[in-house]
């Protein structure tokens, strides 16, 4: 055998056994006589002392030893001498004395360091040499928790009794939002399999056929451009279940992640019970539909008040049907010129025209509580009487040394200025608790969204989604009313997963499907399998898809979601390692009966 006990676990227990360790060379420290190998494998690291005493052989072994090599020790186990205790690592008390040493593998210069996390590395190589990146702590920790999330996930639901099953990879290509990744047929020339963007039919296809209650970690894949917090391919939590309402699968979501992050992140704090918002509440009260609740900064909308001021921007605004919004930023007042002019350019970068913002000041000679034209300063004080400033402070609820920020435009880029400049104020003035989970579920979501470029309606989350039933003789008639049985998971300002209670009535579902513009032959073509098959008994029936990658994220304290995937694309969708995606022979082409364009032209297009 190569290895009697992992490097890890070692301890005072095996005082004065021998043992057969093996792994990766950490560390080599040469003290002239004796030697120090630190030794890692996947538990852990033990110090391993290699004396001369023991052989000329066995120390001209240890002095060729360098990092990253690959070898075989056994040795004694003994107490580190009184002062040479390491409390930093879980076998700090004890070292191996070496008696034998095998060179199992040697390796070349590694392209960067694996044994200091705290060095920053490039990382378009770190995803070239994913494999060594891997043998690093940060990387190795989070795969292990990774695992931990996923087999907790399947224990929890298992016990609940879903069944997790496995549906295509290889399915027919329907509109979900995204584009497909399509996959040609070497059989069926002219014809494409696509990868799926979610198991959404077919997991609704699982309760028409009686499953009552299914779970996947699920492979997802869609075409879309990349963000630090988005992938081509992706790892999801699927979930369906039939004969229940919204409710049960919040309440089921909610007792799954507090459990996951009591149990296996406690050094974490989580809002619980997890808040319930509206869409209309979320939007209004945070300009977002994911908002960060680890910390207030509520927004408030001053347009009744701006309309009694005869400041043309805000008379322009209101004019056009636009909004005046903004909140309080305590102790905002001390915040010098240069970084005001920093936020005001950050917040034009988000579609705002601009950023109005007046600072409360606490004059030291005015000793009243009264506010006066002086304790005000401002970019449009001059614009505003005393009783106008005094009103907007009021209705911001804001104090002597306190900062207001406003936006006026159209209701859509001010909520969404506002809402970034809300996240960026919140992450640089410390707002928010680093440990704190802050999740919550935001719900009542539009059933559609008006697609003003190209002048129809799409769905807000999918098609497949139930209107509330007070709102379902409004869907031809007034579609932007209807509000739909949908529900986001978000935590600190990502969205970690969506669903909905399903459409399981035939007629409502092609009703939808009208609305979005489908006509009876598309709907057939496009959704015939699962159409025809809510002929048939389907249950009433919902179910959520949170995302595995951003949760870990977070879970993890990482900034990048591809720091919690083994071997993830790059932010452009290219994968370093194995440098794909790239050409194929030709022969491979002609068995699918593929020709490509002249590569000039693709280039052009």
């Amino acid at each position: 055998m190569f290895r009697s006990i992992e490097c890890g676990e070692i301890n005072l227990q095996h005082i004065n056994e021998s043992v057969t360790i093996a792994g990766w060379v950490h560390r080599r420290r040469d003290h002239g006589g004796l030697i120090f190998i630190d030794l890692r494998d996947s538990k852990g690291i033990v110090q391993v002392v290699i004396n001369p005493e023991n052989g000329t052989n066995l120390h001209s072994t240890g002095e060729s030893l360098r990092n990253e090599w690959v070898v075989q020790i056994t040795g004694t186990v003994q107490a580190r001498p009184s002062g040479t205790i390491n409390p930093e690592m879980v076998t700090g008390e004890i070292e191996i004395d070496a008696k034998n040493i095998t060179i199992l593998n040697q390796s070349e210069t590694t392209p960067f360091y694996i044994n200091d996390d705290k060095i920053e590395i490039d990382e378009l190589l770190r995803l070239k040499y994913r494999y060594l990146d891997i043998r690093r702590p940060k990387m190795k920790n989070a795969l292990k928790a990774r695992h931990k999330v996923v087999k907790f996930i399947r224990d929890y639901l298992s016990d609940q009794g879903f069944l997790e099953i496995e549906t295509p990879i290889l399915i027919k290509s329907t509109p979900e939002g995204a584009r497909d990744y399509l996959v040609p047929s070497r059989l069926y020339p002219g014809n494409f399999y696509a990868l799926p963007q979610s198991p959404q039919q077919l997991k609704q296809l699982l309760m028409v056929g009686g499953i009552e209650k299914y779970f996947q970690i699920a492979r997802c894949f869609r075409d879309e451009d990349l963000r630090a917090d988005r992938q081509p391919e992706h790892t999801q939590l699927d979930i369906e279940m039939s004969f229940i309402d919204q409710e049960d699968i919040l309440n089921l979501i909610e007792d799954l992640y507090i459990n996951i992050v009591e149990q296996l992140f406690p050094n974490k704090n989580i809002l619980n019970p997890f808040p319930r918002l509206t869409y209309e509440e979320s939007m209004s009260k945070y300009g977002t539909d994911k908002p960060d609740l680890r910390f207030d900064l509520s927004l408030i909308d001053f347009s009744e008040i701006a309309s009694k001021t005869e400041l043309k921007v805000f008379k322009s605004t209101l004019e056009q049907n636009g909004i005046i919004k903004g909140f309080t930023v305590p102790g905002g007042a001390s915040l010098s010129r240069k970084k005001i002019d920093s936020l005001t350019e950050f917040t034009i970068s988000k579609g705002a025209k601009g950023l109005i913002t007046i600072a409360i000041i606490d004059n030291e000679t005015n000793n009243s509580t009264d506010l006066e034209m002086s304790n005000f300063k401002s970019n449009i004080s001059k614009f505003l009487t005393l009783e106008q400033l005094v009103n907007i402070s009021n209705r911001a609820n804001a104090q002597k040394g306190d900062l207001i920020v406003m936006v006026a435009g159209t209701k859509k880029t001010t909520n969404a200025s506002l809402s970034a400049l809300r996240n960026k104020i919140g992450t640089e003035l410390s707002l928010a608790d680093p440990n704190m989970l802050a999740f919550a579920f935001v719900v009542d979501f539009p059933l559609f969204d008006f697609n003003e470029d190209e002048n129809r309606w799409d769905a807000t989350h999918h098609p497949f989604t139930m209107p509330k039933e007070e709102f379902q003789d409004s869907i031809e008639n007034d579609p932007g009313s209807v509000i739909a049985n949908c529900y986001d998971l978000v935590c600190n300002g990502e969205e970690l997963a969506s669903g909905s209670i399903r459409n399981h009535n035939f007629e409502l579902q092609s009703k939808i499907f009208n609305v979005l513009g489908y006509s009876d032959d598309q709907i057939d073509l496009r959704f015939g399998q699962l159409v025809n098959a809510l002929k048939y008994g389907a249950p009433p029936h919902g179910g959520i898809a949170p995302g595995i990658d951003r949760l870990l994220m977070l879970l993890t304290d990482s900034n990048n979601i591809r720091d919690v995937i083994a071997f993830p694309k790059t932010q452009n969708g290219i994968d370093p390692l194995f440098e794909s995606p790239g050409p194929v022979d030709t022969e491979q082409l002609d068995e699918l009966n593929i020709i490509l364009k002249d590569t000039q032209e693709l280039k052009e297009n």
